[in-house]
């Protein structure tokens, strides 16, 4: 863990996830997620959308994948591939709309490279990442026991 301030822990109910994050491609959204990780935000928050060989989509305080924090983000597209193990903003069709909720590549996906805001990549736990129950909208969903920034921990 080279940098503790841009690394995240996360703890699932697979098991533990380690992000190192990406605050030279989008550093608004890194900001963003790290306040809301130690105001303990993503604290028991649900996958609510799991994808087979796409993505698991959490950060939704609701669990239905309309909700948030209610604060929107500028987009802060890069070049940067979405590859297996990237972790990157959901939003809707407006670019500028991201919030809390985000996602985790199972496989490369490439028609989102430039589109979305990639913050993170997973650096340790990617096989827990896989384990996460699939659905739309999981029935009985894994969740985010807790995160917290590695400098916090």
């Amino acid at each position: 863990m080279s940098d503790p301030e841009n690394t995240l822990v996360l703890e699932t109910t697979k098991g533990r996830v380690v992000v190192a994050l990406r605050p030279d491609l989008a550093p608004g959204h890194v900001a963003r997620v790290k306040e809301l990780v130690r105001q303990k935000f993503y604290d028991g928050v649900v996958f609510h959308r799991v994808i087979d060989g796409f993505m698991a989509q959490t950060g939704d305080p609701e669990g239905t994948g309309r909700g948030g924090s209610g604060v929107k983000l500028k987009a802060e597209f890069s070049k940067e591939k979405h590859v297996r193990g990237t972790v990157s903003a959901a939003r809707s069709m407006d670019p500028n709309s991201a919030d809390s909720q985000f996602f985790f590549c199972f496989e490369d996906a490439p028609w989102l490279d430039g589109q979305y805001s990639v913050w993170g990549q997973v650096t340790e736990g990617m096989e827990n990442i896989d384990k996460i129950k699939r659905g739309e909208p999981v029935i009985d969903p894994d969740k985010i026991v807790s995160i917290k920034v590695a400098a916090d921990a």
